[in-house]
């Protein structure tokens, strides 16, 4: 099978690509190789993971129920990537962390799981930013997977403050950054449209 479509998208870090590459393949090679076992080859760590990126646990979910059980017996990275899933699917999110931090990655692995990390981090602090006016230091490190210290600089960046009283952050919104693009026929429509109500 080539995987070629599939190791571009790793080497070009084209990660959002990555679960409908692996979708296609997948489909292509059932249909190529009928009856034909290809589970020892096929990348299924790489495959859970990619649908985790994305944030398509139901994906991940129900790809995990159609790996074999010898594969999942022979190749713990499987496993470790499916507890990531686990932990999203019970929206245990501070265990997403803990669950990526508990398993030594491959080195073909290990940049597509540094970079969930870092968009799950994102999305982890957009939640807080639209669920809390306060929370506590603690709360926010379980939450982004980090110590308490490092939480603490990483919300202070994004214009949070501490509360100088109790060990509580005051979440700070960030403005709504809306543009308006002006187009010149708009306006001139526009222009026209008010000059015709006004004779």
């Amino acid at each position: 099978m080539d995987f070629s479509p599939l190791t571009d998208a790793l080497a070009s870090k084209s990660y959002g690509k990555i679960a409908d590459i692996c979708d296609e393949l997948m489909l292509k090679g059932a249909a190529e190789m009928e009856g034909v076992p290809f589970e020892e080859e096929w990348p299924f760590a790489i495959h859970l993971l990619a649908h985790i990126y994305v944030n398509d646990t139901n994906s991940a979910r129900f790809l995990w129920k159609s790996i074999p059980a010898a594969v999942k017996e022979r190749q713990p990275e499987v496993v470790a990537a499916w507890r990531i899933g686990q932990r999203l699917w019970t929206r245990d999110y501070a265990a997403v962390h803990e669950a990526i931090r508990a398993f030594d990655w491959s080195q073909q692995i290990q940049p597509l799981v540094a970079a969930f990390s870092e968009v799950y981090t994102k999305r982890m602090f957009q939640l807080l930013l639209s669920a809390y006016s306060t929370i506590s230091i603690q709360d926010t490190a379980l939450f982004l997977g980090m110590n308490e210290d490092d939480a603490t600089s990483y919300v202070l960046q994004q214009g949070w403050v501490v509360d100088p009283d109790s060990p509580m952050l005051i979440v700070k919104k960030q403005p709504v950054k809306t543009e308006q693009k002006l187009d010149s026929s708009k306006l001139q429509r526009l222009t026209e449209y008010v000059f015709h109500l006004e004779h």
